[in-house]
C-alpha cells in the first residue's frame, strides 16, 4: 500500500484569498517588506498581487496607454502599484464586486481581480467600481514552491482585510498586515524555527 504523501494540501489548506506577509529578512528585494495577495493557490502554483509597493506612474498614463478617453479628476492622480516581477507590462485591476467584465477572477465574494480592459473603461466613464487599483505584473509560484518559502519561514499567513486593501496607506500596509496577527514586524528576529 503506497504510502499517503505528507506535503498534499487539501483546498482548504491552500492559501487564495490570504494575505502573505513577507518576513522582516525576506533576502528576494522584490519581495522585502511586501504583503500580497494571494489571487490563486493550488497543487499547480500560485499567482499573487503586492499591494504596498508603489509605480512612478499615475492612472492617468495607463488610460493614455489604452487610449481611453480619461476626464480629470481624482482616477487620473492614483498611484499604480507594481504587482510583481513577472510579466510586468500586464494590468490587474483589483476591486470591490462591481459589474460583469470579460475577465475576472474571483478571489472571494467581496473581491475580484479583472484584467480585461472593459473595466477601465468603465472606471474612465464613472461607471467601473469605485474601491479599485491598478497592479502592473504579478508574482508567481510554481507547485509547492510557496509552500517551501512559508516552512523556510520566509512569509506569514494572514486572512484578507478590506480595509488594508482598500483604505491603508501603501507605506503602512506592511506594518499593518503585521498587525492583523498581532505581530510587530520590526521587533522579529531574524532567526526562527519550527515547533
Amino acid at each position: 500500500m503506497p504510502s499517503p504523501n505528507r506535503d498534499a494540501m487539501n483546498d482548504a489548506e491552500y492559501l487564495t484569498n490570504q494575505l502573505l506577509i513577507a518576513m522582516p529578512y525576506m533576502g528576494d528585494p522584490n519581495f522585502s517588506q511586501t504583503v500580497a495577495l494571494i489571487c490563486d493557490h493550488s497543487s499547480k502554483g500560485a499567482l499573487g498581487l503586492i499591494l504596498n509597493k508603489p509605480l512612478p506612474m499615475r492612472m492617468g498614463e495607463i488610460f493614455e496607454q489604452l487610449e481611453i478617453k480619461l476626464d480629470k479628476g481624482p482616477l487620473r492622480e492614483r498611484q499604480v502599484l507594481r504587482g510583481g516581477p513577472m510579466q510586468t507590462d500586464r494590468g490587474f485591476v483589483v476591486h470591490r464586486p462591481s459589474g460583469e467584465w470579460d475577465s475576472t477572477l474571483k478571489v472571494s465574494d467581496a473581491l475580484h481581480v479583472t484584467t480585461s480592459r472593459d473595466i477601465l473603461a468603465a472606471m474612465a466613464r464613472g461607471e467601473g467600481p469605485m474601491e479599485a487599483f491598478v497592479a502592473l505584473g504579478y508574482a508567481g509560484w510554481d507547485g509547492g514552491q510557496l509552500e517551501q518559502e512559508i516552512r523556510a519561514n520566509a512569509w506569514l499567513s494572514a486572512p484578507v482585510d478590506l480595509g488594508l486593501i482598500f483604505e491603508v496607506p501603501f507605506a503602512s500596509r506592511w506594518e499593518a498586515a503585521g498587525r492583523l496577527l498581532g505581530v510587530e514586524l520590526s521587533r522579529v528576529s531574524p532567526t526562527g524555527g519550527n515547533a
